[in-house]
């Protein structure tokens, strides 16, 4: 089995989509590591996996998760309970949150609902401390022949790791390094930042991407979604669509705009983004997931609006 065969990626159906969102089984001897969980919804997936490849949950010797938000890392409890010899790898600001959830999923009913937020994620089930283990910012993990080593890479959020895979000079980059669905690409390349309502920071995600692509992997492993070969590329388009939401946040911390017209001027400039780096079929063609990822982005640069707001009141 070639380095990059032992990669394997999972389609974790999120949300009753194929496409949308990725795990990655990597094989190593007779051990496995899983990179990312999705939800509880994805555990039976995921165990399926080990099936293809002879191995067992037992097998299983560590879970990563690139950061908490819930279509990363909502399974990891449910699927370290199926998998008992398990480490559960993760950023030290984001371990709290995988001993004890009960934060984040307070948050997501509080947006979504408990009907629509069982069906989603399912059960958020919280993992004994002994079992969940915070990496360093270039800590390395052997694991069998190749090393993992993790990156602490923040702009999505604070609490965010890549792993670049020694095997493959492969890096998962979680969403650090931007969203590129499969059926979006049928006109070269397109990919965009993804951001988030209570963490975005266009320069230090600006920065991650920068880092990423200097250490000049062969490929990166996107959680949205999965094996992209052209990474320098899709640096440059990533850089330049961050520049301008750098700028659109200074654009709209003016004055004249008070909280809602700052959520108008948000809006309005990311569709245009949008637009411009989606033609009309692409558009038609993914018109559920970038509805999302549109109405996401808007509500990051917002919030970043808002948070530089915030600080300056509170100095």
């Amino acid at each position: 089995m070639t380095p990059a065969m032992t990669v394997h990626t999972i389609d974790t159906g999120y949300a009753g989509q194929s496409g949308f969102a990725a795990a990655y089984r990597i094989t190593e001897g007779d051990q496995v590591t899983f990179v990312e969980t999705n939800t509880s919804r994805a555990v039976p997936r995921l165990l399926a996996s080990l099936e293809e490849v002879g191995r067992s949950p037992e097998d299983v010797a560590f879970i990563i998760v690139t950061h908490v938000h819930l279509d990363h890392a909502g399974g990891a409890g449910v699927l370290a309970a199926h998998c008992p010899r398990a480490m559960v790898l993760a950023h030290p600001r984001a371990v709290p949150h995988l001993v004890d959830p009960d934060k984040l999923v307070t948050s997501a009913k509080g947006v979504y609902g408990e009907a629509a937020f069982a069906e989603l994620y399912g059960e958020v089930r919280p993992i004994p401390a002994e079992r969940v283990r915070a990496m360093g910012d270039e800590e390395e993990l052997v694991f069998g022949a190749r090393r993992l080593r993790f990156l602490h890479t923040a702009g999505h959020a604070n609490h965010h790791v890549c792993i670049h895979d020694s095997a493959t000079n492969g890096i998962f980059t979680g969403d650090s390094f931007g969203i590129a669905y499969p059926r979006l690409q049928t006109r070269g390349l397109r990919i965009f930042p993804t951001t988030t309502p209570t963490d975005f920071d266009a320069r230090a995600y600006q920065a991650t991407v920068r880092r990423i692509a200097e250490l000049a992997p062969s490929r990166v492993y996107l959680t949205h979604y999965g094996e992209l070969q052209e990474v320098a590329e899709a640096a440059r388009s990533l850089d330049e669509q961050l520049e301008a939401y750098a700028a659109l946040v200074e654009d709209a911390d003016q004055p004249q705009y008070d909280e809602a017209a700052v959520e108008q001027r948000c809006r309005e400039q990311v569709e245009a983004f949008f637009a411009a780096l989606f033609d009309e079929e692409q558009r038609a063609a993914g018109a559920e997931l970038l509805k999302l990822d549109l109405d996401l982005n808007a509500q990051g640069v917002a919030f970043a609006v808002k948070k530089r707001r915030f600080k300056r009141g509170a100095s």
